[in-house]
């Protein structure tokens, strides 16, 4: 038999396709037309530029759940690090000056058991009773004087006495209470100048309001012993007020004093 027109079974087949011709190509053989059309688009090429649109990630659930729990870890991992931030202030003895006095309207910041010392906290406690003390004495004098104005005394007197309490009593807490209380707690001799300096001046004033001559201040606009004689004998009642006014501010002047010479010799101690 002739074999040499058998074809060679380990010989590469070869055959070319007109890409313009209409006929299919022959089963077993190699098309070139997606090679050149691939070579003429350029898909595939080692320049060509490759868009990613990752379709099965669009609108899924799995991956928006995944996105909300790093969002939440990340939010938890601040919280501690503010809490541990916090934490380390407050363990360095740095004051947090939060408003928590008094518990019902919280307004000024009070925490005596906890930033005084405890060898001063007596003393201090004693200060803050000045402070309310002078509130209270402002407070009453209001209630006084209106019972006067009342009772004809007219209406100049009663503005007085509201504006003693409402400047006394924001301006005693500025001036001279809360410097005690930072000096109480720092141990600062500027601001025990500062105490003693206004202390003074307070003290000043609750004599002078003890007495209520009738010079610079109205002296019906105060309940000091001047006038609870002056209206006593024309309302025995309006006397009454004034009298527990005259009272009030007499204690209120005994105290400070105490505190004054208490403060005096724990800052003379500290020296």
């Amino acid at each position: 038999m002739n074999r040499r027109n058998d074809p060679n079974p380990f010989e590469e087949e070869e055959q070319e396709v007109n890409p313009f011709s209409n006929g299919s190509a022959a089963p077993g053989s190699k098309s070139r037309i997606p090679q050149m059309v691939a070579n003429t688009l350029g898909f595939g090429q080692k320049h060509d530029a490759t868009v990613d649109i990752p379709l099965d990630s669009m609108n899924d659930p799995k991956k928006k759940e995944k996105e909300l729990a790093n969002w939440e870890a990340d939010l938890k991992r601040r919280e501690r690090d503010i809490k541990r931030r916090e934490d380390a202030v407050t363990s360095a003895g740095v004051p947090v000056n939060d408003k928590n006095w008094p518990p019902f309207f919280p307004i000024i910041h009070h925490d005596i058991a906890n930033e005084i010392p405890a060898h001063s906290q007596r003393m201090q406690y004693l200060a803050f009773a000045s402070w309310l003390g002078i509130v209270l004495c402002l407070t009453f004098n209001i209630i006084a004087v209106i019972v006067c104005w009342i009772k004809g005394g007219g209406v100049k007197i009663f503005f007085l006495a509201v504006i003693y309490a409402l400047l006394g009593c924001p301006l005693s807490y500025v001036l001279w209470y809360r410097p005690l209380y930072n000096a109480m707690r720092t141990d600062s001799a500027l601001k025990f100048g500062w105490f003693f300096l206004f202390y003074m001046l307070h003290i000043g004033f609750c004599i002078f309001a003890a007495i209520a001559p009738p010079i610079v201040f109205h002296g019906k606009s105060l309940t000091g012993i001047l006038a609870a004689i002056d209206v006593f004998s024309d309302h025995v009642l309006v006397g009454i007020f004034y009298l527990v006014g005259f009272g009030l501010f007499c204690l209120e002047s005994l105290l400070s004093l105490s505190v004054l010479q208490r403060v005096y010799m724990h800052f003379r101690g500290n020296k």
